[in-house]
């Protein structure tokens, strides 16, 4: 699990394109305040959400494997124990992330092994946007 803040910000600073799965579409949710955070950031969001058409504007996909472009980073904002499932999709993908970053209170030892044998870097238990207005944001 990355946690050194050198590492954490390079990630940031290289990410372009994240696919945010189990994003909102409440003002209120976190899972709709950070993605929403990240895109007012120049982050390209790809939304992963089988329950939403649209949300941020943008059309919001039912998986993973539906996007049409590869996402640099995967954020989860899934109950931990949804990830091992989120891990066999992320791996099965043709053009895989090169990070998964789950959200504050979200983390699961053995997916994220699985992840990180295969390559992916993995943030567990942080939030994204807290660490962009730590490290990046100005």
């Amino acid at each position: 699990m990355i946690e050194d803040e050198a590492t954490l910000r390079s990630i940031l600073e290289e990410t372009r394109t994240v696919a945010v799965v189990g994003i909102k579409n409440g003002e209120t949710d976190d899972a709709y305040r950070v993605p929403h955070y990240m895109q007012e950031n120049g982050y390209r969001i790809l939304p992963v959400n089988p329950r939403l058409d649209q949300v941020l504007n943008l059309p919001c996909h039912s998986s993973l494997s539906d996007l049409q472009e590869p996402a640099d980073l995967v954020n989860l904002f899934r109950a931990s124990a949804h990830i091992p499932g989120l891990a066999d999709e992320i791996l099965a993908l043709p053009k895989r992330p090169r990070t998964v970053w789950m959200q504050l209170g979200i983390h699961h030892a053995e997916a994220a092994r699985r992840l990180h044998d295969a390559g992916i870097s993995v943030v567990q238990d942080r939030c994204i946007m807290v660490d962009h207005r730590r490290w990046i944001a100005p």
